[in-house]
């Protein structure tokens, strides 16, 4: 969505640019190959074995990151990838890095997911894509939420949004048997983890919905009963609660009239304000030392509003 927008303001016709969700085998042979180094190393491994099968002997590869993220093993896996590696000097601290395509390059190992147990009424097996959060285990906010799930008969349609390898959204189905869930992140390789997990987890046979997304753009208003959500606060580099304003946002409007958003985060973020700002109503539901878990409804209108 913010490629198609960007093109647009800068004059070029989006139809004219292909886009690739990060998970499709690529059929061209590129000329030119240009990288912006992930946080994640995990991350950056799986989009070079991506490319690999696309890279010609006289491809030119060009990479470039911050300082800090270019590390010793950042380098080596370039260069057992794909082919001889070496960096420029650092310029405002920012470092390219060349990479001359080998033939001779290693054959890469099979990419192994990564995987956990969770146990509640039942044991879940949960695996992730490279670079989704919380992939090699579950996260101290995600527990103190699990441990706490709301749970209801009259659900009838509950979202995990931004859902990682939705896990809390498969929790939160086998406590409500009756709901469908919608699955919703901006991430491929997070719905992707999500909807294989889901189907690891009940089977082909019960349904449920998952959309790659700018937080619940596309999904209707007043159409969920329960919104969970363990937000962001941390995007590569960048650290604030400009991600999770939105969500709490998007998440008032998708809600039914007295529908419910719970939320999970680090307790010095101060999410309650911002929930009693948005929600009128906000309430502590548990907490330790670290995390804090609210509840906020959505108040009924009345004619006097």
């Amino acid at each position: 969505q913010a490629l198609a927008k960007n093109l647009s303001r800068n004059g070029i016709n989006p139809a004219q640019v292909k886009f690739e969700n990060g998970l499709q085998t690529l059929q061209p042979n590129f000329d030119l190959i240009l990288i912006k180094i992930p946080k994640s190393l995990a991350l950056l491994e799986a989009q070079l074995l991506l490319l690999r099968a696309s890279i010609l002997p006289d491809t030119r590869v060009l990479a470039a990151g911050m300082s800090r993220a270019v590390h010793k093993s950042t380098l080596q896996l370039f260069e057992t990838l794909i082919g001889p590696t070496t960096t420029s000097l650092a310029w405002k601290k920012a470092r390219l890095i060349f990479v001359d395509p080998s033939p001779t390059a290693s054959e890469p190992e099979s990419q192994d997911l990564a995987c956990y147990t969770v146990e509640t009424d039942r044991e879940f097996i949960v695996s992730s894509q490279a670079g989704v959060f919380s992939g090699n285990r579950l996260d101290p906010g995600s527990r103190l939420l699990i441990e706490n799930m709301p749970r209801s008969e009259h659900y009838e349609k509950i979202a995990d949004l931004g859902c990682g390898n939705g896990v809390i959204g498969i929790i939160a189905a086998s406590l409500s048997a009756q709901a469908r869930l919608v699955f919703v992140d901006e991430s491929y390789q997070a719905v992707a983890s999500a909807k294989q997990n889901f189907i690891r987890a009940f089977g082909a046979g019960r349904e449920a919905d998952f959309q790659v997304t700018n937080c619940f753009q596309g999904i209707a208003n007043d159409s969920l009963d329960l919104v969970l959500n363990n937000p962001p606060f941390h995007q590569q580099q960048t650290i604030g609660d400009a991600i999770a304003w939105q969500m709490f946002v998007e998440a008032r409007r998708v809600l039914k009239p007295e529908a419910e958003l719970w939320v999970v985060g680090n307790r010095h973020l101060g999410y309650h304000a911002k929930l009693r700002k948005i929600f009128g109503r906000c309430e502590v539901v548990q907490s330790n030392q670290k995390f804090v878990l609210l509840r906020a409804v959505k108040r009924k209108l009345t004619d006097a509003d």
